[in-house]
């Protein structure tokens, strides 16, 4: 369920942060579905189980889950407006990156050939017909 690498620059928790937001979004971790308790996951993948909690914290602190003092921690339902934000953190994102792509030289087909692929890899979004081409 979870390939850490405790080798990467990344610290571990933000591995486990970033695997939980793949789960979710995949929908293999369903709305209220319970995760594993700090101590549970702490010993399946032998490491401190602050590093977990610190993990849980900040999925709770971007909404991803929420906790019941003495029952666990649960998938939040994603709500539209935190979906909205995460969307809008995205967009910036992207357009950091496309921005640092264009300074480095690549062209304005190759990032829309990119979005393409990208669609196609995944399926396309809400809108996936609605790209942008002109030129």
């Amino acid at each position: 369920m979870f390939d850490l690498d405790p080798r990467s620059r990344k610290p571990i928790y933000e591995q486990l942060v970033d695997r939980f937001i793949d789960l979710i979004i995949n929908e293999v971790l369903t709305v209220d579905e319970q995760l594993p308790s700090v101590r549970t996951l702490a010993q399946q993948l032998t490491i401190n189980p602050n590093t977990i909690q610190r993990a849980y914290r900040e999925l709770e602190a971007h909404g991803y889950i929420y906790s019941i003092k003495g029952k666990g921690s649960f998938v939040s339902p994603s709500s539209e407006r935190s979906k909205q934000e995460k969307l809008d953190e995205l967009k910036l994102e992207i357009e950091k990156l496309m921005t640092e792509a264009i300074f480095l030289g690549m062209t304005r087909e190759e990032l829309i050939e990119l979005v393409h692929s990208a669609g196609t890899l995944i399926g396309g979004g809400k809108n996936r017909d609605s790209i942008d081409e002109r030129q």
